[in-house]
This record gives C-alpha cells, sequence and structure tokens, in this order.
C-alpha cells in the first residue's frame, strides 16, 4: 500500500517478550529422546559376585548410618563394588533402545494392526509382527567414539526373540517397549493465591 511502511525487524519490546519464551523453546526442542538399556550376562560367577557386592556395601552403608560403623569397612566394600561392577560390565552384552517420536510409534503399530482375532482378544498390535518391528526401529548402536552406527535389524530381532528363552525373549520386548514409556516429567500443582 502507498504510504505504508513495513519493517522486518520485530518491536524490541516483542522480542524481549518472546525472549524466555524462545530460549525454553529451544531446549525443549533439543533434549535429547529417552533410552532403555538391556543388559544380558551368561556369566554365573560375575553375576553373583556383582550381587553379593551390592548386598555387602548396602548392609554396611545401614550400618554406618545406624551405629556409625567402620568407614573403612564401607570404603573397602564399595571398592570390591566397583570392581564387581567392572567385571560384570565386561563379560555382559548391553543392547540400548531409544524412545521413537510418537508419529513414527503409531505409525509402526498402523504398520502393524492385530488380526481380527487377536483385536477381539484385546491386542492393539500384531503380537507376531509388531515386537521386531519395534526392537528394530527403537535399537540403536554405538561406535567406540559414540557415534551411532548400523544395528538391529528386523530379521536379527525375529532371530533373537525366536530363539531365546521366553522370559529373555520377553525382557527384550520390555526393554523396547519401556523406552517408550519413560517419563521425565513432573508436574508442580501450584496453590491458589
Amino acid at each position: 500500500m502507498p504510504g505504508t511502511t513495513t519493517s522486518s525487524n520485530p518491536p524490541a519490546k516483542a522480542v524481549a517478550r518472546d525472549s524466555p519464551w524462545a530460549r525454553k523453546l529451544a531446549r525443549l526442542r533439543a533434549r535429547q529422546l529417552p533410552e532403555q538399556v538391556l543388559q544380558l550376562c551368561d556369566d554365573l560367577a560375575a553375576q553373583k559376585r556383582l550381587d553379593q557386592a551390592k548386598l555387602n556395601a548396602a548392609r554396611l552403608r545401614m550400618a554406618e548410618a545406624e551405629t556409625g560403623s567402620e568407614p573403612a569397612e564401607l570404603e573397602a566394600a564399595q571398592a570390591e563394588l566397583e570392581a564387581a561392577q567392572a567385571a560384570f560390565d565386561e563379560v555382559s552384552v548391553q543392547l540400548t533402545f531409544r524412545a521413537l517420536p510418537r508419529p513414527v510409534l503409531d505409525g509402526l503399530i498402523r504398520q502393524n494392526p492385530p488380526t481380527e482375532e487377536q483385536a477381539e482378544s484385546g491386542d492393539a498390535w500384531n503380537p507376531e509382527s509388531f515386537p521386531p518391528a519395534l526392537l528394530s526401529a527403537a535399537h540403536i548402536e554405538r561406535d567406540e567414539d559414540g557415534q551411532m552406527v548400523e544395528g538391529m535389524t528386523a530379521q536379527d530381532a525375529q532371530d533373537l526373540l525366536d530363539s531365546w528363552p521366553i522370559a529373555e525373549s520377553n525382557a527384550l520386548f520390555a526393554a523396547a517397549w519401556q523406552a517408550q514409556q519413560i517419563n521425565r516429567s513432573t508436574v508442580t500443582e501450584l496453590g491458589k493465591g
């Protein structure tokens, strides 16, 4: 329009007013998706050593809190716990699963709908095809430098689900599903006034 000037810069008051929200929004958008780790260990001796070290350290912490027992004994137990954890970590395998953005998870569920019979039984997805699809989509693998690399395929996932005992197969799926359920929010109710 003739006689009207427009500025490409917003007014300073508007920028100052929106600045806190813009910073908050940037932080919200930069958040990392939550991850769930499944740790598998076939070395029963390493598992037993770690369990025993955890129990001993917990027992000594409680004793120290109640009676003021020897800190040297607790320090030794803590050192054994750290050594047992390191030994356990060395012989175990970790699988990491990351939460999927909501539209991706919704799409995955839609791609694996239950059969009519499964739906009548209350299934929200196909229990045969959805677990390996979720495992493959949610699994993340990192190299020694922490960089993401190719990970589990749907076929790898199906092979593991089919060849492991039921408890471990269920734990595998549960780790991937739990990654989708992690809630890192806290709601604070403000009083009236």
